[in-house]
């Protein structure tokens, strides 16, 4: 295992490299660059960024965020011009050390919470938090809205606002698209780049869909063990793998998670893992934990031992940190819980370790 850490960039994360490298056992980042959805991302400004977390002597090894246009979801005849922008970036990326590529085909929207700052009453820190009864309050546009004005001026992934521009006219055309249809267009998109993907050594990493159901009437694809497996049968090769986040699939309790991790990593299709906990309130009501199991409601104990068993070599980082101890910072990546939440998930993996055999 290789635990990592989400980053934005010295131009936009509060949090300096030094301080994620004094975090025990942090090998290395899940990096991005703040570019649109596409773009061919430029060579210099990559290597810019890998110079710069390679000399805080960190590893950039999986980049998060490169992002699927909507044109592709859409299947409009635009697509090519986007794939070929996103092939190009694969190979930029695999020149310079790239191994994992995680994204998602989501439509419009990355994830969605109704509250990014919801008091937790046991001790006064606050974190994500989803209620599909405010949800049905508010419409897209009020959602989008309320999200920005409660990010602290920082940009959100999946919420950058250049994507969120035409927001009514992208809605509009994803009227008549339903799930079938928005596979038959992931397939197009996987049978051009997983070619690619197997030629220069990266693999594709999907994200699961946040909530882990439908929003807005938009199809949605990617929330199920049942959904992975007609994603990796859509263009069957070791190159197409899920970026399995507890959790995103978490968040509907009717999703075993230790048992879905078990599923694809006997397969070899788990490309990244993002690990974190949530505590359920209701029907489709839920907040982000601490990922001490205890706090939540996922086996956090069960899921490392999961990967141990299936996929010991996977990435992995702490995902959707808590506000604790007063600091200010982008909703869900501030450093405290982050950090505490790798040194709670390598405990579990030295546990591990010490009494089954090192891996």
């Amino acid at each position: 295992m290789k635990m990592t850490f989400r980053w934005y960039g010295s131009h936009s994360d509060p949090i300096p490299l030094k301080y994620v490298k004094q975090i025990p056992g942090m090998t290395g980042l899940m990096g991005l660059l703040d570019k649109p959805a596409g773009v061919d991302w430029p060579e210099e400004e990559f290597v810019a960024l890998k110079n710069e977390v390679n000399a805080a002597g960190l590893e950039l090894e999986v980049i998060e965020s490169v992002n699927v246009h909507e044109d592709i979801k859409m299947g409009l005849p635009s697509r090519d011009e986007y794939i070929a922008n996103y092939i190009s970036t694969i190979r930029m990326l695999a020149r310079n050390g790239v191994k994992v590529i995680v994204y998602n085909f989501m439509p419009i929207f990355d994830w969605l919470r109704t509250d990014l700052a919801r008091v937790i009453p046991e001790d006064g820190s606050n974190s994500l938090y989803f209620d599909e009864k405010d949800l049905g309050e508010m419409g897209p546009l009020e959602i989008v809205r309320k999200t920005a004005e409660d990010s602290h001026g920082f940009t959100l992934p999946g919420w950058e606002p250049e994507r969120l521009a035409l927001l009514e006219t992208t809605l509009r055309q994803y009227e008549g698209i339903g799930p079938d249809d928005l596979r038959r267009h992931y397939k197009y998109f996987l049978d051009a780049v997983i070619p690619v993907c197997e030629e220069v050594g990266v693999r594709m990493a999907c994200h699961p869909d946040d909530p882990a159901w439908p929003i807005f009437g938009l199809p949605r694809i990617a929330h199920s063990q049942e959904d992975y497996d007609k994603i990796v049968a859509l263009h069957d090769s070791p190159a197409n793998t899920v970026c399995l986040c507890t959790g995103s699939l978490g968040s509907n309790p009717e999703n075993d998670i230790p048992a879905i991790i078990r599923h694809f990593g006997i397969m070899n299709r788990i490309g990244a893992m993002h690990v974190r906990n949530v505590k359920y309130l209701g029907h489709h009501h839920f907040r982000e934990a601490a990922h001490l199991s205890s706090t939540g409601d996922l086996d956090m104990f069960a899921i490392m031992e999961a990967i141990y068993d299936t996929c010991p070599d996977t990435y992995v980082r702490p995902d959707h940190g808590r506000m604790i101890w007063d600091e200010q910072g982008r909703p869900g990546y501030g450093l405290y819980d982050r950090a505490l939440g790798a040194a709670y998930l390598n405990g579990l993996w030295e546990a591990l370790c010490k009494t089954r055999g090192a891996k």
